[in-house]
């Protein structure tokens, strides 16, 4: 849900351009084979508050702190996402 929310912040931010309207690209990328929807509950929460020695981005923490709790790998070219040890990540 977290990433959903970034796609939407870096679009209106003109960081990211889609060739969709951001609505219409978030479903078009849920609707991909293997890729889910999250919800953010209270142990991501909390989870997100004890990831010992990652940086202090609130959007990253939840999105790590989700990829543990679900025990799923995390799809990022994030460099500091990528460089955190306690993640499963693809790149």
């Amino acid at each position: 849900m977290i990433s959903c929310w970034e796609v939407a912040k870096l679009v209106e931010n003109n960081r990211l351009a889609l060739s969709l309207a951001v609505d219409e690209w978030l479903t078009a990328a849920l609707a991909y084979p293997g890729v889910q929807l999250l919800n953010l509950t209270i142990p991501i929460i909390v989870e997100s508050t004890k990831l010992t020695g990652f940086h202090r981005d609130p959007a990253d923490q939840l999105i790590v702190a989700t990829a543990r709790i679900y025990g799923c790998p995390l799809l990022t070219a994030d460099s500091k996402i990528l460089a955190y040890p306690d993640v499963q990540t693809l790149k």
